[in-house]
């Protein structure tokens, strides 16, 4: 947390007070984050630079200008506002970005397990970054297809839940919604790929789909932590088949919904629905 659909909701969120203004002053009260911040951001280097677009890859917000990216990663429990130049900075507000419009981003991260980076242009900008060069296919685009998925994997000895959390091959596909996702296609997520046929790999696809856009269109999913750009939580936690009801009854056929662990992450199914 916070997976794909939590960082699109911010994307969305902070987009219309932040995209096209210049930045007037990097404020940073914590440079030790997952990563510290890099130097070009505590030195305030991009104080002046307009702000022209920003995107979102996986689960990293890039906020583009026209000498370099700023790479914002979440963590486990950030989260960014737009708030009036004179709020006052609470405790775990650790970054705020001041914009020329009189509104500032500010960033909030209680663990600090988040990032701010700096990715230079001469140097390629954001898409030859380590942290995103290698990253596989947004999993809404047109490039996630089902014969995609299954050349990428169908070799592999790992489990069908494991590997499609793995961002070099599809981004984004966080815990809760690979969760939902193999529940609505009845695949068990220890599952190995090489017995799924075209139509399941066609079927699990199309259910990734579903659930992050749902999950997009409901604010994401707060659990704990995570805040929308607004200050409100996401409900697709209320959209949850699976994910964190372990022995409480499949929505389907009522059996008993099982917990195991796969790559020290919590999968949750039911046992008749997804044999």
């Amino acid at each position: 947390m916070p997976e794909l659909p939590e960082v699109e909701t911010t994307l969305r969120g902070i987009q219309p007070k932040t995209e096209q203004q210049t930045i007037q002053q990097l404020i940073i009260r914590q440079p030790k984050l997952r990563w510290p911040v890099s130097a070009v951001l505590q030195q305030n280097k991009v104080a002046g630079l307009g702000i022209l677009k920003i995107l979102r890859r996986g689960k990293y917000l890039i906020l583009q200008t026209a000498k370099g990216d700023i790479l914002i990663h979440l963590g486990m429990s950030g989260n960014l506002r737009i708030l009036p130049q004179n709020t006052p900075a609470q405790k775990h507000d650790h970054i705020d970005l001041l914009l020329e419009n009189g509104y500032l981003l500010r960033y909030h991260d209680p663990r600090r397990f988040g990032a701010w980076l700096w990715a230079d242009k001469a140097e390629g900008g954001y898409l030859q970054h380590p942290l995103i060069a290698k990253l596989g296919p947004e999993p809404l685009s047109d490039d996630f297809t089902a014969d995609y998925l299954q050349q990428q994997i169908q070799r592999r000895k790992s489990s069908i839940k494991t590997l499609i959390m793995n961002s070099q091959i599809v981004v984004g596909v966080g815990n809760i919604y690979a969760n939902e996702a193999l529940f609505l296609s009845g695949i068990h997520p220890a599952t190995l790929p090489q017995p799924l046929s075209p139509t399941q790999f066609q079927t699990l696809v199309d259910n990734i789909k579903k659930v992050l856009t749902a999950a997009i269109q409901q604010g994401g999913t707060t659990l704990k932590d995570f805040l929308t750009p607004d200050g409100k939580p996401g409900y697709f936690e209320q959209q949850l088949n699976v994910y964190g009801r372990a022995h409480q009854p499949c929505p389907v056929c009522h059996t008993p919904i099982e917990k195991l662990t796969l790559n020290q992450r919590a999968a949750y199914f039911c046992p008749k629905c997804q044999p």
